[in-house]
């Protein structure tokens, strides 16, 4: 049952088998001012319990039936019952082994007839005040307990509304980081537009022979970078990947010499610029490494850059290359502004810009040598800064593994012209950009195809229906009918599931390659194309055209 309120009075159970002794007890505990509960025997007590609750127990050792330790046993047995004190009274069980059984039973106290009114009423008081204090510290606990659970209420509310505007800015986050992946796939598709007619254009010169050195030279620095230029466009549409560090690496063997001499060639523009000498000190060029060619060029060009960037005017840059037991060294040096030691431990992290904003230095976002660090490890290897001091200048040294094993370095040569294919394929080139598709069409025309060109995706159907040709290399962003619909209304005629059809788009994400091969496109391939793929493409075209021919 529940407690009774503060203001009333307390129940006391008083049991004993003789009347006279229970008048005994009410007179001694009426000053008291509580309720005096009798009952006469050990079952009559246990029926009282039943009904209320009781602060003490005043309880008879040497009843008739159930005697008082039996009783109290009954008591302490039930958990409504077991935290109620109870005091033995008796006259006749009053040894010291009489009073540990009590007190193993759970009584508080064990006191001998005759007693001393003062002293049960004292003791009996005590235990009084004890239960209207727990009865008081139950009612704290239940006005805390619901304070509590208005305040976790409160709470729950609370934090319901903060996680309705932490959804609404994430919500926000989402659409602005698809916002962001929209801009870099459009901008790396207008990269790629340029960078296919170049890339047709170094191809085709390629197939010609050049008799002047420097034009055989020009041509190949056009080639590798636009390779570079393509692959970082590549890059563009992955920056998720590249901060997760799941940068794909296309690995071969190269010298420590073609490194130091591609990575001087991308950075020598912006060394001139600021009229730096560049001294290289190389003492192992015919070493080997086995890497990505384009990251270990940007990882030495990167590292030139910032040595030119941050030193004055007529700095002194020196580029150094040697073997130090199993790895490749490479460190660049320069007398440029320098480090302090605080800012060393940062140098590599994301973002981070350890040069005060003086407005005399340039700008940067603070991810060139976080990069650094990311493709060195990615080669797994490492990369150290050390610097005097501010106005002392600065070095950074790369440690790559050199190739295990000794392999044949391939030799650079002047490509052969290329014989004229066993098979002359007519091919039909599609694109809106006129610089992509008369280059890509002169280039198939020099291997020795025939060639019809096409600007719109109608102009695209029409000739394809007139002129059935074996390959259709088809941009996809065409006006009129884009390269997805011009695919599907192909397959859809009898004749349009022999024609081998390709997608050249500068459109190049995952959703992008599925969409082509819904569309019906057999291969898709993103600009620009370089002569090797090209001739791949039509290698395929012709054994599938001559598989063809012999079915029929």
């Amino acid at each position: 049952m529940n407690a009774a309120p503060l203001n009333e009075r307390v129940n006391i159970l008083l049991v004993d088998d003789q009347p006279s002794r229970l008048l005994s007890y009410e007179s001694v505990l009426a000053d008291l001012g509580q309720n005096l509960i009798s009952a006469r025997s050990g079952e009559e007590a246990l029926q009282r319990l039943l009904e209320d609750d009781f602060a003490v127990i005043l309880l008879d050792v040497s009843m008739p039936g159930m005697d008082g330790f039996e009783t109290a046993a009954m008591i302490h047995d039930h958990p409504r019952f077991e935290s109620i004190p109870i005091i033995f009274v008796t006259g006749v069980h009053d040894s010291e082994f009489d009073a540990l059984k009590g007190y193993r039973l759970g009584a508080v106290d064990y006191v001998s007839i005759p007693i001393v009114p003062e002293i049960l009423r004292s003791k009996v008081s005590v235990l009084v005040e004890l239960y209207v204090q727990r009865r008081e510290l139950q009612r704290l606990n239940r006005s805390l307990a619901e304070a509590n659970a208005t305040l976790q209420n409160e709470k729950a509310r609370e934090l319901e509304r903060v996680n309705r505007n932490l959804e609404q800015a994430n919500a926000a986050l989402r659409d602005a980081d698809r916002h962001k992946d929209e801009f870099i796939a459009i901008l790396a598709h207008e990269l790629r537009n340029p960078l296919a007619p170049i890339r047709a254009a170094v191809d085709v010169m390629s197939l010609m022979q050049l008799d002047h050195p420097q034009l055989r030279w020009a041509r190949e620095l056009i080639d590798r970078q636009t390779t570079h230029l393509s692959r970082l466009v590549d890059d563009l549409l992955d920056v998720s990947r590249i901060s997760r560090g799941t940068i794909k690496l296309n690995k071969e063997l190269l010298t420590m010499r073609t490194i130091l001499d591609r990575s001087v060639e991308a950075a020598q523009p912006i060394i001139s610029a600021h009229q730096h000498e560049l001294q290289i000190d190389s003492s192992a060029d015919g070493e080997t490494v086995e890497g990505d060619p384009t990251r270990l060029v940007q990882i030495l060009s990167n590292l030139l850059n910032n040595a030119a960037k941050y030193m004055q005017t007529s700095g002194t840059i020196l580029l150094r290359a040697h073997v130090e037991g199993s790895h490749a060294v490479f460190s660049v040096k320069d007398s440029g502004i320098g480090l302090t030691s605080e800012a060393l431990p940062k140098l590599f992290n994301l973002f981070s810009r350890v040069h005060e904003d003086s407005g005399q230095l340039p700008s940067g976002l603070g991810i060139g040598l976080a990069l650094v660090r990311q493709l060195v490890e990615l080669h797994g290897g490492t990369v150290t800064a050390t610097s005097p001091g501010p106005n002392r200048g600065s070095e950074f040294t790369v440690r790559l593994p050199l190739a295990s094993g000794v392999a044949p370095v391939a030799i650079v040569q002047e490509p052969p012209i290329a014989a004229a294919p066993a098979q002359a394929l007519r091919v039909l080139v599609a694109d809106d950009n006129a610089d992509a598709l008369e280059s890509l069409a002169l280039l198939l025309e020099l291997c020795g195809h025939e060639v019809r060109k096409a600007s719109d995706g109608s102009e695209t159907l029409q000739a394809v229906s007139a002129w059935r040709p074996d390959v259709a290399l088809l941009d996809i962003g065409m006006p009129i009918l884009d390269g997805y619909e011009v695919a599907r209304r192909i397959r859809s005629e009898p004749w349009g599931a022999q024609l081998f059809l390709v997608a050249v788009s500068g459109w190049g994400q995952s959703e992008d390659l599925q969409r082509a091969n819904k569309a019906g496109f057999d291969l898709h391939f993103r600009k620009p194309i370089g002569l090797p793929v090209l001739e791949d493409i039509l290698e395929k075209a012709q054994r599938l055209n001559a598989e063809t021919i012999a079915r029929s």
